[in-house]
């Protein structure tokens, strides 16, 4: 088809479609986050040091050999048939090794409790940010495993002279931008927590706090990560010459700024790809590797960069950002959801006999696997339909701005001959270069298709949007409305019934199912749960408090008891002195009229420092105006 060209340089160069590789590592490093931040410890390992090392070194070699045997085996394959056919099998190895990868990590964490062991380590700082790294660190060398032992099968493939050393270092400096902005928000609310100054501290305690901080540093961060993201690629400044004034004149032809035009060593530079990150003008970078400069000629490299030039002019990056903001929310909006659905279900323990036993793992596991759904589907299905119509409308772009699209045909084509890859096969990321080529041959014919494609993606986007938006609002209804508060005690009330069937004896179920109850204000039922908690525990000073309360100051008269009141608040003080229980005798003593004695214990319980300051200070003042309109009416000759 091209001569002598192909017959030279076809074996030096490689499609392997960068895009859907960067996003479905992302995926991977998404779950391996989500994973690692719902484990709940338990009190102590469930395995010693030694059982777990020999556990960890066996999973790790089963890892290693079943990786080396699944390459292996493909390579036998190639010794057979040949190469070509076998990308798509070489891309799914990687998947199935690297889902592998994440459920013994899974089994690191949950069931070996690496975690504890770690913090144990008096050689360890105690930084919630290096103790994530460690562990994605970890999860890199599983995927390093993999790379590593792809590398004879890769080599052969792709026919590459690239080093194995230089094969995995290019494999994980490539992943490194997608752990980027999540380690930048870690660390910097890691310097905050160390500063010296309690404001940001108690700003980031509430979740307005938090919402504010996440989105102005990761506004902070979007613009300016393509200038961190080009030292990570090894990105240089593509050199004078014909090539360059060739993208230079076609970003001016489209008023395109930009910040500078950037040579992407991607894999030694043999990937067949160019690119464009940066939502602002001076920090914006368009990228185009060696490989494809070579082999593409003038016309079609004008073609290729009006593409990505496309993505900027139609505003798809600021789509994509919104599209990952989106997750945020949704996450949020289904979290509680998610984990109403595993508490009320039969298929996890969701309340342990006594609040200070060991959990079992089998919550957070249940959790993080329905997470990982969503998380797939939203990404891999919602994200990619907009990306592969995202694509499209790019290469319409270019069919637009360059009047035609036999350019962009043609340089797909030779991708597809290059790379030795079938020009139908599959991408959930983008449409195959079959189909872009139909499409852009079909629009020659009737360029209304063109606008076709442009409602049809601004309609989607319209939904979406609009998706998110209630997402957002059943977000903010489950986490602060009235929603949220009735879910909550609905499912928590049905599963401390249900744990109570199967543990009658347990009093802190009672208890805590007595606290619900008043919650509701079903004062009769909280009084006959609290009161069935002092029949199997007469001295937990919590339940005693709490009832005591009910009885002093329900708003019911039904259920006021004040001498049982003053009972129960004595007998929880004598065994727990706190500021609240404190508070408790002191208003069982003003229901009583014993003014003098309830502005003594609440003073006892101010002297204690309690946070909510505001609130003792108002039932000492109350106290006070008793006590002083007391000693008024008896006048001074009483």
């Amino acid at each position: 088809m091209y001569g002598k060209e192909k017959l030279a340089i076809s074996k030096a160069f490689e499609s392997r479609g960068e895009t859907p590789v960067l996003y479905g590592h992302f995926i991977y490093f998404i779950l391996v986050l989500l994973i690692y931040t719902t484990y709940y410890p338990p009190e102590s390992p469930y395995l010693g040091p030694f059982e777990t090392l020999i556990i960890f070194s066996m999973l790790l070699a089963l890892f290693v050999a079943t990786t080396r045997l699944a390459f292996r085996a493909l390579a036998k394959k190639m010794d057979v048939n040949g190469p070509r056919g076998l990308h798509g099998q070489f891309d799914r190895l990687f998947r199935r090794q690297a889902i592998m990868a994440i459920v013994i990590f899974s089994i690191d964490v949950y069931i070996l409790n690496l975690k504890q062991f770690i913090i144990a380590s008096p050689f360890f700082p105690p930084s919630p940010t290096l103790m994530a790294l460690v562990f994605i660190g970890l999860f890199v060398a599983y995927l390093a495993i993999i790379w590593w032992t792809a590398y004879e099968t890769y080599g052969r493939l792709f026919q590459t002279s690239m080093s194995r050393r230089s094969y995995v270092l290019s494999n994980i400096s490539f992943n490194l931008p997608i752990i980027l902005p999540w380690l930048a928000i870690s660390a910097g609310m890691d310097i905050i927590h160390l500063l010296p100054f309690q404001l940001p501290k108690d700003l980031l305690a509430t979740p307005e706090g938090q919402v504010i901080f996440f989105s102005c540093f990761l506004a902070a961060l979007i613009v300016v990560a393509p200038s961190l993201i080009k030292v990570f690629w090894r990105c240089h400044p593509l050199p004078p010459g014909p090539k360059r004034k060739r993208i230079e004149a076609m970003c001016k032809k489209a008023s395109l700024g930009y910040k500078n035009i950037l040579k992407w060593p991607l894999f030694e530079g043999r990937v067949l790809t160019a690119g464009v990150m940066g939502l602002v003008k001076r920090f914006r970078y368009i990228l185009v590797t060696e490989s494809l400069l070579q082999i593409l000629n003038d016309d079609e490299i004008d073609a290729v960069i009006a593409h990505e030039i496309g993505h900027i002019k139609k505003k798809h990056l600021v789509f994509y950002l919104i599209f990952f903001l989106g997750f945020i929310v949704l996450s949020y909006a289904v979290f509680d959801l998610i984990l109403y659905a595993i508490l009320y279900s039969n298929l996890a323990l969701p309340v342990v006999p006594d609040p200070r036993a060991e959990p079992l793992p089998f919550t957070p596991i249940l959790f993080t696997l329905a997470m990982a759904a969503t998380l797939l589907v939203y990404f891999r299905y919602v994200f990619g339909y907009f990306m592969r119509n995202c694509e499209r409308q790019a290469d319409l772009y270019a069919f637009t701005l360059l009047g035609h699209g036999s350019a962009l045909v043609s340089s797909l084509e030779k991708i597809a001959v290059y790379s030795g890859q079938a020009d139908n096969r599959p991408n959930w990321t983008h449409f195959s270069i079959r189909q872009r080529i139909d499409f852009l041959k079909k629009c020659e014919i009737n360029r209304r298709w063109i606008l076709r494609h442009d409602r049809k993606l601004r309609r989607s986007i319209m939904v979406f949007m609009a998706g998110l938006l209630s997402m957002g609002y059943l977000a903010y209804a489950v986490n602060f409305g009235e929603i949220g508060r009735t879910l909550n005690t609905h499912f928590v009330e049905k599963v401390l019934a249900r744990e109570i069937k199967r543990r009658p004896a347990n009093p802190v179920l009672y208890r805590m199912l007595g606290s619900i109850y008043y919650q509701n204000q079903t004062f009769g039922q909280a009084i006959e749960a609290y009161e069935k908690s002092l029949e199997l525990e007469p001295r937990d000073a919590e339940t005693l408090n709490n009832l005591a309360w009910i009885y002093a100051t329900c708003e019911q008269t039904r259920f006021r008891n004040p001498t049982t009141a003053l009972v129960y608040a004595k007998q929880a003080a004598a065994l727990k002195p706190e500021s609240h229980i404190l508070d408790t005798l002191a208003e069982s003593y003003y229901v009583n009229g014993l003014h003098e004695k309830a502005l003594v214990v609440i003073r006892q319980a101010l002297a204690m420092g309690p946070k909510d300051r505001t609130y003792y200070e108002s039932q000492r003042r109350k106290f006070e105006e008793a006590a002083m309109e007391e000693s008024g009416t008896k006048g001074p000759g009483d």
